[in-house]
């Protein structure tokens, strides 16, 4: 049992899937991988792989969906990149039997802090946004020329409190699993045969070097999920969410201040209203 089973245990809030609900889930976004292929009238599809949980269970559906023609892997390291991100992400890769490519890519991001002004390129979270978003140029690079669409990776967590990049690894045609809580991803990974060290791998956007998900955002994803699922996505209120949980008033604020502050992202670009 995970830290956010435990501390949901005696609600009425269950974030985990029964074998019958995991095997309609897993059913359910295979169909929507190819459905949404099909739709667009594509060859199949183009995946950025970091060696992450997220990327890595894509994949495997994927494949599934797909087949392994079906998919064409990214490797899109830098230099804030450990070794271990590239090697888990060819190991997937190569276990899946897809095809992938590996660009480095340091000397573009180089080439926009070449041209930045001095003070942008100085900026540690606007230089790894930068990364993001080359990630997405070249995963749209290789779709386009390939007739594919770009699968994401990014999960229900994730998009709660805006932790992605604008434009960046949220630039895709889908998320698959979009509508999984972190939970869930590692729960579906497991039955879909993902290796145990990846699904408890340290989550990370990889935007700089050492950055983790969890101490970027305050709190851990087990915790993260429990408050979204009780207080943002359902209806208990801020100090019922507290007695619950026997969580801090800090860590709900917290992920109530993630959520708010990252409207915008789960938004369409705004435009005056119509006269």
């Amino acid at each position: 049992m995970t830290t956010s089973e435990s501390l949901l245990e005696g609600t009425n809030v269950d974030l985990r899937f029964s074998e019958d609900e995991l095997a309609a889930r897993r059913d359910h976004i295979v169909a929507f991988i190819a459905d949404t292929v099909d739709a667009a009238g594509a060859d199949g599809a183009v995946l950025g792989l970091s060696g992450g949980i997220d990327s890595t269970l894509t994949a495997h559906l994927a494949v599934e969906a797909l087949g392994p023609d079906g998919l064409h892997g990214l490797v899109l390291p830098s230099e804030v990149n450990p070794e271990a991100d590239r090697t888990d992400a060819e190991r997937v890769a190569d276990d899946l039997g897809i095809d992938y490519d590996v660009i480095e890519i340091g000397p573009i991001v180089d080439a926009f802090v070449d041209a930045a002004p001095e003070e942008a390129a100085g900026d540690r979270t606007a230089l790894g946004n930068v990364r993001v978003r080359t990630r997405a140029v070249l995963n749209y690079f290789v779709a386009n020329a390939e007739d594919r669409v770009v699968l994401g990776t990014g999960n229900r967590s994730e998009a709660a409190t805006g932790y992605f990049t604008k434009y960046g690894d949220g630039a895709v045609d889908c998320h698959p699993i979009g509508n999984l809580y972190k939970v869930q991803v590692r729960q579906l990974a497991r039955e879909v045969g993902v290796p145990e060290d990846l699904v408890t791998r340290t989550p990370s956007a990889a935007m700089w070097e050492g950055q983790t998900d969890e101490e970027e955002m305050g709190l851990g994803y087990d915790e993260l999920d429990a408050i979204l699922a009780l207080h943002v996505d359902g209806p208990f209120s801020r100090s019922a969410t507290v007695r619950t949980l026997g969580v801090s008033e800090g860590a709900v604020d917290r992920v109530v201040e993630l959520h708010e502050r990252s409207a915008h992202k789960r938004e369409l670009p705004p435009m005056p209203a119509p006269l």
